[in-house]
């Protein structure tokens, strides 16, 4: 079983029934394939004592790990994920998730993002405008948007392999993160199917 993981991982089988799954799942729900509006965020989880590279210290969560970007569309489902090390600003790393998304979703317009991608580095690396959403008042808010990508996050640490990062590389959990969304999808396909 390893080693077929590795091997779909590796020559881009799991990028190529994302992306099949992706659009007949968008298309299921009544969207366009290409969405307008999505939406980033990180999370920065601690690694095990294997980890091999790509480990730094998030100094805001104080979690020495590795930290994972993902951009979602409006369903919540990923529109691309990366994952580097925790030490990486939020703004910083913004380039890398964002790398090739207009050419892949052409009519995205928008991208909602928090407080942490705000100024300079993060406008001029993001390929659309940037929505930022910020809390006014102090203790829990619902933020409007915002929450579609936290429920994500919610999804992904459902999977056992992503509830911490235990992996010795950052490709590898890229990978999972990958298959978690396969799975996800097929389930919400399976479940227009019998409907």
């Amino acid at each position: 079983m390893h080693y077929y993981f590795k091997r779909f991982s590796c020559d881009g089988t799991l990028k190529r029934a994302h992306e099949a799954l992706y659009q007949q799942t968008r298309q299921l729900e009544g969207r366009e394939d290409s969405p307008t509006f999505a939406i980033i965020d990180s999370q920065s989880a601690k690694t095990g004592p294997d980890a091999r590279g790509d480990v730094g210290y998030d100094a805001g969560k104080k979690v020495k790990g590795r930290k994972r970007h993902i951009l979602v569309d409006i369903l919540g489902l990923v529109l691309n994920s990366k994952v580097h090390s925790a030490g990486i600003q939020d703004r910083d790393g913004l380039a890398s998730v964002c790398q090739k998304v207009t050419s892949r979703f052409p009519f995205l317009e928008v991208i909602c993002a928090d407080g942490g991608y705000q100024g300079k580095i993060a406008a001029k690396a993001s390929p659309r405008p940037l929505q930022i959403v910020k809390p006014n008042q102090k203790g829990f808010q619902v933020l409007p948007k915002r929450w579609i990508v936290e429920r994500t996050f919610a999804w992904l640490g459902i999977n056992r392999r992503l509830s911490k990062d235990l992996e010795r590389y950052a490709k590898t959990t890229e990978a999972l993160m990958n298959v978690a969304m396969i799975k996800l999808m097929v389930r919400r396909i399976a479940r227009y199917g019998y409907s």
